[in-house]
Formats: structure tokens, sequence, C-alpha cells
């Protein structure tokens, strides 16, 4: 009996498959016209009250929005301030730290090794043309 009872009192909140089902229930043949009315009334107030909020949270942001007018703030202004807040604090961060130290390092690898590349081209045109000047300034190894 007590496994019974501990099986309708359970303390557990509902998991999907019983929030479905319960979501589904139809619960107004349960209740009492009377209840069905102060249901029904609860809800109306509810609605009411809704609507008085988004009318007071509609005017706020009109003040709002004339407050920051007369500051000489605008939408502009604040998305410039925004990102550069969130630039520097994103600069401020060890990961954007170890990123840039690590990408400025390679950067720096890159450079030489471009530069030794280059190098190395110059020296071989510089090889070929020395070649080519050689070989025209001796007539007889033209012949040959």
């Amino acid at each position: 009996m007590e496994a019974q009872a501990q099986g309708l009192l359970e303390t557990e909140p509902l998991q999907g498959r019983d929030e479905d089902a319960v979501a589904s229930a139809d619960f107004s043949s349960m209740l009492s016209e009377e209840e069905k009315q102060e249901l029904k009334a609860e809800l109306v107030q509810l609605e009411d009250e809704i609507t008085t909020l988004r009318q007071v949270l509609s005017a706020k942001e009109r003040h709002l929005v004339e407050i920051k007018q007369k500051l000489g703030m605008n939408l502009m202004n604040e998305l410039k301030q925004n990102f550069s807040k969130s630039w520097h604090d994103m600069q401020t961060t060890t990961a954007y730290k170890k990123t840039h130290e690590t990408l400025s390092h390679a950067g720096q690898k890159a450079t030489a090794a471009f530069s030794n590349v280059g190098t190395a081209i110059s020296k071989k045109f510089g090889d070929m043309s020395y070649s080519i000047r050689h070989s025209i300034s001796m007539p007889a190894m033209r012949r040959k």
C-alpha cells in the first residue's frame, strides 16, 4: 500500500513524456463551474497585468532614449564603446596573449624563411648571369 501511495506522491519534477501527457490532459471536466469562473477571472487579470507591464516597459524605453539623446549618446557611439571595451577585454585574456605571441613568432620565422629563399634565388640568378656573360665573352666556347 505504501509503495502505491509513494507513486502518487512523487516529488521529482516531470520529465519529457510526463510533461506532454499533462499538457494534453483535459482538466476542465474535473473543475466545478465556480472554479472555472475563478480561473477565467484570474486569466483575464494576468493578461491585463501583462499588458500594463508591456506599456510601462515601452514608456521606460522611450524615456531611456530621450535621456541618451540629451546626453549625446547614440547607437553608433554605444556600438563603438562596446566594441572598444570588448576588444580591450579580449586583448587582455591569456588565450589572446598566447596566440598573439605564437603568431608573432611564426611570422618572424616565415619572414626569415622567405628571406633565405629570396637570397638563394638571387644567388642562382647571379650564377646564371655570370655563366651567360662568361659564355658570351669567350667565343671559343661558343663554337664547340
